[in-house]
């Protein structure tokens, strides 16, 4: 969904919109894409048109005069030396946002209202996002708040049934790519509370999830791709992740038009690979380079992504349990195959037999990635892996990705931020209940602790809770990627209060 004339689109904008966006009046991309104008678009660009050509004319001034700027309040919230269980529980409430608040002035911005309270990561992230969102609740549902589940499932919807499709975030800016399909899993861990009945409410939702990661399908050609589909010539439709605007991303022009310049690549395929890599929610990583290291050699597009199909996997199983509670048996045989033939191509196509490890797997040129990631434990936490594949991956996990702080993200150390020495909180608690299903508790264990300890430590150092940290050198901050390490921390909130939770 490009440029729906129901949404304020930054672009609108142009001239000013690029002119603001490659000044570096604002050290962050996002800063002005999350403005709001204070009149009319046409005004605007009119004032800037006559305001530009005159030789004192200053953009600092004409943008403060012509647009509210972002709220960042609470960028500086600290804990003032309360213990960390009260400072999360005061959090839930400093990171949500009232529908009455999303709208600020008279003129629309970027952001996409939404029905109901949601809660926000924190730092530059003053919108929902989708795949960060499971995370944070868990933390949720390890405070009772049952409520706030309730809405962040009824937001989502709510874009299911609006756009299509659940937008990497609530801006306009994101409506081309989506995130990590974890709908299926949100409403999951809602029926857990309020029963199976969740399951048939959100039906029609999940179908629409599923419609849009598999658009296309029923006119792909053999060993072609079409949007996020990908078929394999054997009967086999596996999913990459995608964008379906080959512009520079609004939140980083600066740094897209700079990867662009230095590539030597033709721009619009550059770009298209680094909103696909965003739409993975890994942005970025060398999981997703053909050299391992260059961001200019970014192939998201190419690959077949281990995580991605895990999760549609899920959500097939999911909207194979719903058929089940209904008469028509149909669906209840389609759905049962498609699961199945995914799971047999991602055995056939992710598992590397040789090294005894889940990989991406490159479609163009048909064979698996030589990436490390901590993608892999995504088959154990759907238990799609086999005992004997369980064990060599918690012998891979233990051998090289377990680190004084909790586990790396890769083994690759190249400066973006889903790259070593970084280690995530999402990754953590997949890895853990990954290991768990399959009997490896100790390693498990280990895994928990070592990542509240880096928690903890850096709470006590600090008075905040981190995106993301440091997990070899444990004296060091997290670093890498387009931005500074953001404090809040929505899904490490959630992680960290569902890992000292009574069990």
């Amino acid at each position: 969904m490009i440029d729906d004339p129901q949404f304020f689109y930054i672009q609108s904008l142009s001239p000013l919109y690029e002119a603001v966006q490659t000044s570096g009046i604002f050290p962050d991309s996002k800063f002005f894409v999350d403005c709001t104008p204070k009149v009319p678009i046409g005004a605007i660009l009119e004032s800037y048109r006559q305001a530009s050509a005159k030789p004192d004319f200053h953009l600092g001034s004409f943008l403060e005069a012509h647009f509210d700027y972002p709220d960042t309040t609470n960028n500086g919230y600290q804990s003032a030396g309360k213990p960390l269980p009260q400072h999360l529980q005061e959090l839930w409430t400093v990171l949500t946002r009232l529908p009455g608040e999303q709208v600020v002035g008279d003129w629309p911005s970027t952001l996409i209202p939404l029905p109901n309270p949601y809660l926000v990561p924190g730092g530059r992230f003053r919108e929902v996002y989708y795949w960060d969102s499971y995370f944070t609740m868990l933390g949720l549902r390890a405070s009772g708040r049952t409520a706030d589940i309730q809405h962040i499932v009824d937001n989502f919807a709510y874009l299911l049934d609006t756009v299509g499709f659940v937008p990497n975030g609530n801006r306009t800016y994101y409506l081309s790519r989506s995130q990590p399909p974890f709908f299926s899993l949100m409403v999951q861990l809602l029926a857990d509370i309020k029963g199976d009945g969740i399951y048939l409410q959100y039906r029609h939702q999940l179908e629409k999830e599923y419609a849009f990661w598999m658009s296309g399908e029923n006119n792909i050609e053999l060993f072609d791709a079409h949007r996020r589909v990908v078929s394999l010539g054997d009967g086999h439709l596996l999913n990459r992740y995608w964008d379906d605007d080959p512009r520079p991303r609004p939140e980083a022009y600066r740094e897209d038009l700079h990867v662009a310049q230095q590539s030597g690549r033709t721009p619009e395929d550059l770009y298209r690979n680094l909103r696909a890599a965003a739409e993975s929610g890994w942005d970025f990583s060398s999981r997703w380079l053909a050299d391992g290291a260059q961001l200019g050699t970014i192939q998201t597009t190419d690959l077949i992504p281990v995580d991605l199909n895990c999760l549609l996997y899920f959500l097939e199983k999911t909207l194979l349990r719903i058929y089940r509670m209904l008469p028509d048996r149909v669906p209840v045989d389609v759905f049962k195959e498609r699961a199945r033939l995914r799971k047999n191509a991602l055995q056939q196509y992710c598992w590397n037999r040789d090294s005894g490890y889940y990989f991406d797997y490159n479609h163009v040129q048909q064979k698996t990635s030589d990436a490390w990631s901590l993608a892999a434990v995504y088959p154990l936490f759907f238990n799609i892996a086999t005992p004997e594949q369980a064990a060599k991956v918690a012998h891979h996990l233990e051998a090289s990705f377990l680190q004084p702080g909790g586990l790396s993200t890769t083994l690759h150390t190249t400066g973006q931020q889903w790259d070593a020495p970084n280690g995530w909180a999402p990754l953590q608690w997949l890895s853990y209940q990954g290991l768990v299903q399959y009997g490896y508790h100790e390693l498990a264990e280990k895994i928990r602790q070592r990542w509240v300890l880096i928690n903890e430590k850096t709470y006590e150092a600090t008075g905040k809770m981190m995106e993301k940290y440091n997990v070899i050198d444990t004296t060091f901050p997290a670093g890498g990627g387009e931005y500074p390490n953001q404090d809040g921390f929505g899904w490490t909130n959630g992680v960290f209060a569902s890992f000292v939770s009574p069990r």
